[in-house]
């Protein structure tokens, strides 16, 4: 599986786990191991990505190198057992300077007390938005790169179709992409013309599907104050998407459980149609070549919608010299920085300034498109503490109804666990 979709893939059972330790530790902040010394601990989930790694060690690398005050010392985990040591470190009291976070749990870290807001001599307005996590109005972390969901196709199926390509000045409407299906299907080629990776787990599940529920009009909570999921996950637009949602599988457009590598099945030629993240690109162009097409996700009523947001860095409460930390994150943005990390991984990078410096991704570029489709479609997932909670019972909800599950009570099932989750932790005020 491809790297970067098994970090999407694997963020949410640890993000809930993560959730339920620190509300048991408590709020508040604790002494880092290094205080008082010139040692400055950076921790990351890297060790099983060596390309990635390496390029964030030739970053601290750099930095030791520029100065003499502080040293910075990595720190690898598996991402597997990452988490868990965050989580041990925090019940102890003994959380390192800086940590990488999924950008969707940062609020939860933040509002558990075992995060500083950023406080760094650069310009974040630079960033992509999805790169740079913000709770309670103030920024907690901050990403070298971000990926972006699209669809991808052969044109020639397209066109065997009668089948038009969807663009970003004119993306498929939810009828255009009815009728694109049904006349797909009707070529006989393959058993489900889509793949929508409905073999996900984990965050696949509200990362990749609740920008369909978005585009409808519903979203996961009321984004103003973050207090019910009440009309929103529940509401008129949400059962429609629900339906719909269904409604592909029921037609029999594409399988409740596709392959486990929706990627290879599409470069197999198992299906006309993969919605997919940037992260397949590469494969899908060495593989097709000048046939393949990438186009936006469909249009289902207020715009085409992905999700925002990667792994970025932030300095924890812990921190005994936050001071230096915040010295060391500023440094890691300069161009050259996240243009090396974001080769690394083959992610959008976050800046237009390391964007020039990436071929791929500059004006002009083969994977352009991605970045634009970032910075055009991109939602963050709601900024709240609440998200881990939310996002595993959006996942139950969503595997319910994709299995024949009734929408409006098996939405109203998950807001009523969301809402009485906020309120038992008294709305996640600061």
């Amino acid at each position: 599986m491809n790297k970067m979709l098994t970090k999407v893939l694997a963020t949410s059972i640890a993000a809930v786990t993560l959730t339920a330790a620190l509300a048991g530790c408590g709020k508040g902040s604790a002494s880092s191991p290094a205080e008082g010394s010139n040692e400055i601990a950076l921790w990351t989930h890297n060790a099983g990505n060596p390309d990635e790694l390496a390029a964030v060690q030739k970053i601290v690398d750099s930095y030791n190198a520029s100065q003499d005050k502080v040293k910075i010392k990595v720190q690898a985990f598996p991402q597997d057992s990452y988490n868990d040591s965050v989580v041990s470190a925090a019940a102890a009291g003994k959380l390192p300077c800086i940590v990488d976070i999924d950008g969707p749990n940062v609020p939860n870290w933040a509002w558990a007390g075992y995060l500083k807001p950023l406080e760094l001599d650069t310009d974040l307005s630079k960033q992509l938005p999805s790169t740079v996590a913000k709770w309670d109005g103030k920024a907690y972390a901050v990403g070298y790169y971000d990926v972006a969901l699209a669809m991808m196709a052969r044109a020639s199926d397209l066109k065997a179709a009668g089948v038009r390509v969807a663009t970003i000045e004119q993306p498929w409407t939810k009828e255009e992409f009815q009728d694109a299906l049904t006349k797909l299907k009707a070529l006989g080629k393959w058993d489900y013309p889509l793949d929508l990776g409905t073999a996900g787990t984990g965050e696949w599940l509200p990362y990749a599907y609740s920008p369909f529920l978005q585009s409808f009009g519903g979203d996961l909570v009321n984004r103003d104050g973050f207090q019910s999921a009440e009309g929103k996950l529940n509401g008129d637009k949400a059962v429609e998407w629900a339906n719909w949602f269904h409604g592909l599988a029921d037609q029999g457009f594409m399988a409740k459980k596709s392959g486990k590598d929706s990627t290879q099945d599409f470069l197999n030629n198992k299906s006309a149609i993969i919605y997919t993240g940037s992260w397949a690109a590469d494969k899908a162009k060495a593989a097709i070549g000048e046939d393949l097409v990438v186009m936006p996700p469909v249009d289902l009523g207020t715009g085409p919608k992905i999700g925002g947001a990667s792994w970025q860095w932030g300095v924890t409460s812990a921190c005994g010299n936050s001071e230096a930390a915040m010295d060391y994150l500023s440094y890691s943005l300069k161009p050259e920085n996240v243009a090396a990390v974001a080769k690394a991984t083959g992610a959008i990078p976050a800046t237009e300034e390391a964007a020039a410096q990436i071929p791929a991704f500059a004006q002009g570029g083969a994977d352009r498109i991605f970045m634009d489709f970032s910075r055009k479609y991109a939602v963050m997932r709601p900024e709240t503490p609440a998200y881990p909670f939310i996002a595993t019972e959006f996942g139950k909800a969503t595997q319910d109804i994709l299995n024949g599950a009734e929408p409006k009570s098996t939405l109203d099932k998950a807001v009523k666990a969301i809402d009485a989750n906020i309120k038992s932790n008294g709305g996640y005020k600061k």
